[in-house]
């Protein structure tokens, strides 16, 4: 299996409002480093997993609409606990409309995406997908 994995970081703010969280009831920041790799069996006609300069663009774009924001006021998670593993499928999800949409070049051969979140230098959580 081949992979391509790129990076991005995106900070955001949420509170995660059950007695399960302690103290991250309340409202607080997190940055979060943010890990895309995309596997595949077999290598395109170019060699490629996918392109590495298109699916950081992709990624970039993917945390945008989350960069600098209160999740809590944020329409699409409303009702929901933005967790870091929910952020992880949120941001899986959006990469694999990428993909579907072309946008990281001949990505046919993409049988999985993992996206992981790194909270901390000793904590992470990830999202496995088949797109």
């Amino acid at each position: 299996m081949f992979a391509v994995e790129v990076r991005d970081h995106v900070m955001i703010a949420h509170s995660l409002p059950s007695p399960v969280f302690g103290p991250a009831q309340g409202l607080h920041g997190a940055t979060y480093v943010v890990d895309a790799a995309f596997f595949a069996p077999d290598l395109d006609e170019n060699g490629l997993v996918v392109d590495i300069g298109l699916a950081t663009e992709a990624l970039g774009r993917v945390l945008a609409p989350l960069r600098y924001r209160n999740l809590d006021e944020d329409p699409r998670f409303a009702g929901r606990i933005t967790t870091t593993e929910f952020l992880a499928r949120a941001i899986a999800d959006a990469l694999i409309a990428e993909l579907r949409a072309g946008t990281l070049g001949s990505a046919a051969a993409v049988a999985r995406l993992r996206v992981t979140l790194h909270e901390s230098h000793v904590a992470r959580a990830w999202y496995e997908a088949v797109p």
